[in-house]
């Protein structure tokens, strides 16, 4: 689609990624099947810059997930249900849900930093988890055998982990690049003998980089961001996930100057093995794909500019990890661009 006003199609996409870095143990994977880093948390227009100043996210984010064998029986070790000095056969399954609100302000700076543009924030959020383990377990401790079939469960309604991030992003016509760095702050609700938490319980830096090809008179855009995380020891259970790669992605098409459809998806891989788990795991390597569709619409909010966008995804070939669907809602609201400014002056961050 064509549009004499191209910069308007991507003001509103300030912070929208920022704002995903949310920590659901229900939901993901690495300790116990989760990971500091929520794939799909970029999408559309991840290396696009933004208008200078404050800028604020609200992500309403929605999962279920399910697990059987080992991404479920990592659970209940980590919840000490296991000792490490038995021999165990496991029959169990897991499902969980998480249903979170985050908040992620941010600030675009309006001096060139390395030649690019600076944005610096912080995420967090608050919601519920809940998470059902239900099966068989045999122990053999020497002649002993006892076998056990019940159902653990439980729920939780409390605050995550903190996230900072900062990102350089360049323009280059239609080529636009992004380098980015965030973590962990574990000073979220968590308990090392809980089966749900929102906090992660341990530290963890991310660093990556990002593309996006984007032509404002022809509508179309496409993007991909790269990154490994680097998670720290949980200082509760001794437990180190292992480095972890994943690269999300989105294309689009703007129906008209306000309006974009498209698709979205995300791999996500650990390649290396944990450590400080217990042996019947092995190295727990978790993997996920995941694939969905997306909308977005622009539209002013006073002398602010405004951006409501849907995406969900539904997930496929996982591995020591629970999978299932998860959705996001964002509404962001951010400076508007001055005429003056170049069009292309606008950002979606992490």
């Amino acid at each position: 689609m064509r549009s004499n006003k191209p910069g308007s199609r991507v003001i509103n996409y300030a912070t929208t990624v920022a704002a995903l870095v949310l920590c659901a143990d229900v939901s993901h994977a690495d300790q116990g099947g989760s990971s500091f880093w929520f794939p799909g948390q970029f999408a559309s227009l991840a290396a696009m810059q933004q208008t200078p100043g404050w800028a604020l996210s609200v992500i309403d984010y929605h999962s279920s997930v399910a697990a059987a064998g080992s991404a479920a029986a990592a659970k209940e070790i980590l919840a000490g249900r296991i000792p490490a000095n038995v021999d165990v056969n496991l029959n169990l399954s897991l499902s969980g849900r998480a249903d979170l609100v985050a908040f992620a302000p941010s600030y675009t700076f309006a001096t060139a930093v390395l030649g690019g543009q600076l944005v610096v924030g912080m995420s967090g959020q608050y919601g519920r988890a809940a998470a059902s383990i239900a099966g068989t377990l045999t122990a053999i401790a020497g002649p002993i055998v006892v076998t056990r079939t019940g159902m653990l469960e439980g729920s939780l309604t409390s605050y995550g982990d903190l996230a900072p991030f900062a990102e350089l992003l360049w323009n280059h016509g239609v080529n636009n690049y992004m380098a980015y760095v965030t973590g962990n702050v574990p000073v979220g609700d968590y308990d090392p003998t809980r089966i749900p938490n929102i906090g992660l319980g341990h530290g963890a830096i991310d660093v990556g980089g990002a593309y996006t090809y984007f032509d404002p008179a022809a509508g179309n855009e496409i993007s991909g961001v790269a990154g490994l995380t680097y998670n720290f020891r949980n200082p509760d259970t001794q437990y180190r996930s292992g480095i972890d790669f994943h690269f999300d992605w989105g294309a689009s098409h703007y129906l008209t100057k306000q309006l974009f459809v498209g698709i979205v998806g995300y791999a996500y891989q650990q390649i290396t093995d944990d450590s400080g788990q217990n042996p019947i795991l092995g190295g727990f390597r978790s993997r996920v794909f995941g694939v969905g569709p997306q909308i977005g619409y622009s539209f002013p909010v006073g002398d602010m500019q405004g951006f409501l966008s849907l995406r969900g995804y539904g997930e496929f070939g996982a591995a020591n990890r629970p999978s299932g669907w998860n959705t996001w809602l964002t509404f962001t609201i951010s400076p508007s661009a001055p005429a003056a400014i170049a069009p292309t002056k606008h950002l979606v961050v992490k």
